[in-house]
C-alpha cells in the first residue's frame, strides 16, 4: 500500500478480480472488505493494483463501477469502458484498491488489518512473542502470523486470546491457551 506522509496507507485492498464473466465485460470479484455493500456500488471509483497488489498500477486508469451484483461468494462487476470479454480479461488476477479517505469511518474498537502489521505481541505476563507479519482471514477467526526470534506462530485474533490491541502503543497483549505457543 502506498503510504501517505503520516505513515498510513493511502489505499486499501477491497477485492480480487478472479476472471471475466460472460461476454459483455463483467468480471467476478472476490470481496476482501468487511463493507462490500458500500464498496461495490455504482459510481464508486476503484484502482487496479500493480503486480505486487499494494499500489495503483500507473499504466491503468481508475475504474468507475457501472453495476455490481452479488454472485455466489463475490460480486459480478461491470466497469465503465470495459465492454467485452477481452477487456475484462485484462483485469484477471488483479487486486482492486479503494482510497482510504473514501472508506467509512471505523466503529469504536475496530481497526484496519494493515494497522496490525508490525505490532509487537506480548503475553499477559510480559513475555515477548514477536511481531505481526501477516493477517489471514480464515474461518472461524482471523489468524495473526507472528514472527518470533526463533520461529513464527499463528495466533487466533479473537477476544478470548487477544486481550488488548493498541496501535498507539504498538502492542498486542495475548492470553494464549495452554500449548498454543508450543505448536
Amino acid at each position: 500500500m502506498t503510504e501517505a506522509r503520516d505513515g498510513e496507507p493511502e489505499f486499501v485492498v477491497v477485492g480480487h478480480v478472479s476472471k471475466p464473466h460472460g461476454t459483455k465485460g463483467e468480471v467476478y470479484v472476490w470481496s476482501l472488505t468487511d463493507r462490500p455493500a458500500s464498496t461495490f456500488q455504482p459510481d464508486l471509483t476503484l484502482l487496479v493494483a500493480d503486480g505486487d497488489g499494494r499500489d495503483p498500477d500507473p499504466d491503468l486508469p481508475a475504474l468507475r463501477l457501472v453495476a455490481a451484483r452479488p454472485y455466489r461468494k463475490g460480486f459480478l462487476v461491470l466497469f465503465e469502458g470495459i465492454h467485452d470479454r477481452d477487456g475484462a480479461d485484462t483485469l484477471r488476477d488483479r487486486y482492486l484498491l479503494r482510497r482510504l479517505e473514501d472508506t467509512e469511518p471505523l466503529a469504536e474498537g475496530e481497526i484496519f488489518y494493515h494497522q496490525v502489521l508490525g505490532l509487537r505481541v506480548v503475553t499477559t505476563d510480559g513475555n515477548e512473542v514477536g511481531r505481526v507479519t501477516e493477517v489471514f482471514e480464515v474461518e472461524p477467526a482471523a489468524l495473526l502470523e507472528v514472527e518470533g526470534p526463533s520461529r513464527s506462530f499463528l495466533i487466533p485474533f479473537t477476544n478470548q486470546v487477544v486481550l488488548a490491541c493498541s496501535v498507539e502503543d504498538g502492542t498486542i497483549v495475548i492470553d494464549p491457551p495452554q500449548g498454543l505457543l508450543d505448536l
